[in-house]
Parts: C-alpha cells; sequence; structure tokens
C-alpha cells in the first residue's frame, strides 16, 4: 500500500479532469529504455479501473467510481475502439505518471474516454508545466452479460460523469 492519493481533481479552461497517478513498473520498459506501446494500453486500463469502478470495502475510489465491477453485476464493459498518439518516449521513472482524464462523450451505453499521459507532477516545471507523453481515447460500451445487448447508461452514472465532459481529442496526424 502506497500514500498516493488514488485521484485528484483539476477544474481547467478546458473542463474538470480526473488526475490518476500510475506507477510504472521495470517490466513496462522495453530494449530501447522506453515504455512499450502495449504497456501503455495497460497504464490507460489501469487508469480506466481506478476510475470508473466501485471501491471495495476500504478502499477509496474518486467520485467516477460508479461502475460495479463484479462478474456478479452482470454488466461487462467492452472495449470498442482505442486510439493513442505518441507525442514524447516515457523514461522509467519513480514518481507515478500523471494520467488525466475526461469524458469526450457519453452515449446510450458508451462512454469516449480521453486521456493524456503526462510525467509526474513532483517532476513539474516550476510554472507547472508537465511533459505530455501521449494523447489516448477508448471508447467503452457497457453491455448486459447474458445477452451480450448494450445497456443504457443509468442516470448514477451520467451524474457522476457529466461534470467531467470536455472536448474530445483532435489527433493531429490523422489522413
Amino acid at each position: 500500500m502506497t500514500d498516493e492519493p488514488i485521484a485528484t481533481v483539476e477544474t481547467t479552461p478546458q473542463g474538470r479532469r480526473l488526475h490518476i497517478p500510475i506507477p510504472l513498473r521495470w517490466g513496462d520498459l522495453d530494449a530501447f529504455n522506453h515504455v512499450n506501446n502495449t504497456s501503455m494500453l495497460k497504464l490507460l486500463e489501469e487508469a480506466r479501473v481506478r476510475a470508473f469502478w466501485q471501491p471495495g470495502a476500504g478502499e477509496v475510489a474518486p467520485p467516477t467510481a460508479v461502475l460495479d465491477s463484479g462478474l456478479h453485476s452482470g454488466i461487462l464493459t467492452l472495449i470498442a475502439r482505442q486510439e493513442i498518439e505518441y507525442l514524447a518516449p516515457v523514461p522509467y521513472q519513480r514518481h507515478p505518471l500523471d494520467v488525466q482524464l475526461w469524458f469526450g462523450k457519453l452515449g446510450g451505453s458508451s462512454i469516449e474516454v480521453c486521456y493524456e499521459v503526462c510525467s509526474p507532477v513532483e517532476t513539474a516545471a516550476p510554472d507547472g508545466r508537465q511533459t505530455v507523453y501521449a494523447r489516448a481515447t477508448t471508447v467503452v460500451v457497457k453491455v448486459d452479460a447474458a445477452t451480450g445487448r448494450p445497456m443504457r447508461l443509468t442516470p448514477a452514472e451520467r451524474d457522476a460523469w457529466s461534470p467531467y465532459q470536455g472536448a474530445p481529442i483532435v489527433y493531429a496526424h490523422r489522413h
């Protein structure tokens, strides 16, 4: 157990963002001594789980953690699409990365989760600027486990997530 906060919230001119500290593991690095592209997907997954799944007994979670994660819930969260734009190599560091999350869109049964993977808060420049290593988007669809059909977002989910809605990521290198 660490003393790291599970999440912090920041209100920016672009909207409210959830900051999830995600520590790196030595195994996340590749032969070039930076985070491997497949490991980046795992880091984003870890941030999503911490941000959205309800906490267990004695655990602390952000206000966005409203999804029941147990198999007994009958709800699946399936990934429909993911996109990552790498802006700089992520070197190994002991301080956790600052994964910033918000919602680009809340659909009928889906959510568009937007991320910026940033350098650790502890290593920010004096003016607070951080290196943005990657920007990413994940479309998550809520599905009924028994039928495989999409399930509508509940009012409680919308209430928890709407304050974190902002502009979706516009990728620079699309053709």
